[in-house]
């Protein structure tokens, strides 16, 4: 699942809001160990581009 979302967060990653929703979707899907490796992933590609996002949406789901 965890390549699952990375595939499909790369694909709307034109798009804030598209983004945004993708990632809250992941999460909620994820087990915690993967909620972390998508965590380093989202911060390594798209943290220069949306970090509040990242940080926005992974404080709300405290591991």
């Amino acid at each position: 699942m965890l390549e699952y979302f990375k595939t499909i967060l790369a694909k709307v990653s034109f798009d804030r809001w598209l983004f945004e929703k993708e990632l809250r979707k992941a999460i909620k899907s994820l087990i915690p160990t993967e909620i972390i490796k998508l965590k380093e992933w989202c911060i390594e590609q798209y943290g220069h581009i949306y970090s509040s996002i990242i940080k926005k949406c992974f404080a709300t789901r405290m591991i």
